[in-house]
């Protein structure tokens, strides 16, 4: 089955709900594409809440600016930076627009948080469930717009370029056009969405890894996608490993301890009670994510534990569970009172700073491709995210997506000679298994080799293992019948692949990228 729409939305986190609510209507149709429901996104499990400069009297955009460079270790684009700050505060008012509801003082005044990296409070937030609060109203605003179909549901399996037409497409073949997607259905059909104009919003990373805070459906789809169409990726060595994940073996994904519960006054401790942060940064617990999740990892490795304590009791427990109250429940179901207990700690894999490179209007190296969220790189993160600024970050730049495609698309003619998926002589994989250990495996081989702490020797053997996996799979695939299972499989070794060869290039120890070979910065 063919479908025609002038824009084919692929993700549905805050970046592809809000473009796609900026582009429909005046006669523009909208296919939004998400390969679970609306609800199952990063944007819901995020926390802390959305960066933006509110209060003038205390606050500027320059201070903003210069927090997000120091976080990014000076390798953020300066323009981006300035971007996504500056046109921050049009786009809190957006959001307010659409229903979402921030928390604020008696007076009316925004009750602000601070963050590690912050210089000032400037965190909007909605309790501790920010992310949440925001994914609930855009989905209110998406499901009662007439002109945007979702599709729930549905994977995306790779995008449509001139190489589905029978043409020879290298990353040096000038103009590589995007003309839609092939789509898996839930009856096992794959479709053809054509569309003017594409845009990918699938998230970020983290199921790459056994231990994440990200849902199980980030296993960078949308990045393999555009890699695999020989669209340019970047900066994919800069994995943001939280530093404080709910440590609960079993989980996955792990549960996420708010660094708003740092910038309230939660100090770290080892196992025997000692406060540590101060033996590896004078700003404490309030140090960038990069430096925080290496001296709990450090910290861990030195005594030989594998976790470490968040310590909150000496705050008020009214005010506590008032701020945090879903972390309050969670850990409570656990047996742990936060406002007497110690939370046990450790890393996970949290966020991907890198992905499908973009200009400052969101548009890849792809023709009519763009991409927006974590799924793309903007240069705003460079070598370490600051908090709470992706949430803004993927707002500002679906908006710059919007009006840089509707002021583009009347130009763009939809392509109706594509084939059809061609699935001639594959079959249902039987051997399941196969595909579940292999995941497993790649698991393995991104924590043990690419973790938060790197070497040469550690990524020569991640190279080795997972090429052995790729040709396997690669194999497997094209025998196969599509399911999501066996894609999801392909995209996370392309990915895992992508995070190692890029650090593999990266001859030096800078942002969230530490090379035991390379410590110190040439």
């Amino acid at each position: 089955m063919t479908r025609e729409y002038d824009y084919l939305v692929i993700g549905s986190g805050i970046a592809g709900m809000s473009f796609a609510l900026k582009v429909a209507g005046a006669g523009a149709r909208v296919a939004l594409v998400c390969k679970t429901t609306l609800d199952e996104a990063n944007t819901a499990l995020a926390q802390g809440g959305v960066a933006s400069v509110t209060d003038m009297e205390v606050d500027d955009f320059d201070k903003h600016i210069h927090d997000t460079m120091v976080a990014g270790d000076w390798l953020s684009d300066p323009e981006a930076v300035r971007k996504v700050v500056t046109e921050a505060p049009a786009q809190i008012r957006q959001l307010i627009e659409w229903g979402v509801d921030f928390d604020k003082k008696e007076d009316g005044s925004f009750d602000l948080h601070r963050e590690g990296g912050h210089s000032e409070f400037r965190i909007l937030h909605h309790a501790d469930n920010t992310g949440f609060e925001i994914q609930q109203s855009l989905i209110k605003a998406v499901r009662a717009h007439k002109d945007i179909d979702v599709f729930e549901n549905h994977f995306a399996i790779e995008i449509i370029t001139q190489h589905h037409l029978g043409k020879i497409v290298t990353r040096r073949t000038p103009d590589i056009t995007c003309y839609g997607a092939y789509i898996l259905t839930p009856e096992g059909r794959v479709d053809t969405f054509l569309s003017r104009v594409t845009l990918m919003a699938t998230g970020g990373v983290g199921a790459v890894y056994q231990t994440t805070t990200n849902p199980l459906v980030a296993t960078g789809d949308g990045i393999a996608m555009v890699y695999r169409a020989k669209g340019t990726v970047k900066d994919m060595e800069f994995i943001q490993f939280h530093p404080t994940a709910l440590f609960h073996p079993g989980d996955r994904p792990s549960f996420l301890i708010t660094e708003a519960m740092r910038g309230y006054g939660a100090m770290l401790r080892n196992l025997d009670g000692e406060r540590f942060m101060g033996k590896y940064d004078d700003r404490m617990e309030l140090a960038p994510r990069d430096v925080v999740a290496r001296a709990i990892d450090s910290e861990m490795k030195l005594h030989g534990d594998d976790h470490v304590f968040l310590d909150v009791t000496h705050k008020d427990p009214e005010e506590t569970r008032r701020h945090f109250p879903n972390i309050y429940q969670k850990c409570l179901s656990l047996g742990i009172d936060i406002t007497k207990d110690y939370i046990p700690v450790a890393p996970a894999a949290h966020y991907l700073c890198g992905g499908i490179a973009v200009d400052t209007n969101g548009e890849s190296t792809i023709k009519h491709l763009y991409a927006v969220g974590e799924c793309s790189c903007t240069g705003l993160h460079g070598g370490n995210r600051l908090a709470s600024n992706s949430l803004i970050e993927a707002v500002v730049y679906a908006d710059a997506a919007a009006r840089h495609a509707r002021s583009a698309i009347s130009h763009i003619d939809l392509r109706t000679d594509v084939p059809q998926w061609n699935d001639e002589g594959t079959t249902h994989p039987e051997e399941m298994v196969l595909i579940t250990q292999s995941i497993r495996e790649v698991n393995q081989i991104m924590g043990a080799y690419v973790g938060i702490v790197r070497s040469n020797l550690r990524l020569d053997r991640a190279w080795n293992r997972l090429d052995i996996l790729y040709e396997e799979t690669e194999k497997l695939f094209k025998c196969s019948k599509a399911s999501r299972e066996i894609c999801e499989l392909r995209n996370i070794i392309n990915v895992g692949y992508l995070i190692m060869r890029q650090a593999r290039e990266r001859h030096e120890s800078r942002g969230l990228h530490f090379s035991l070979d390379y410590p110190k910065r040439p």
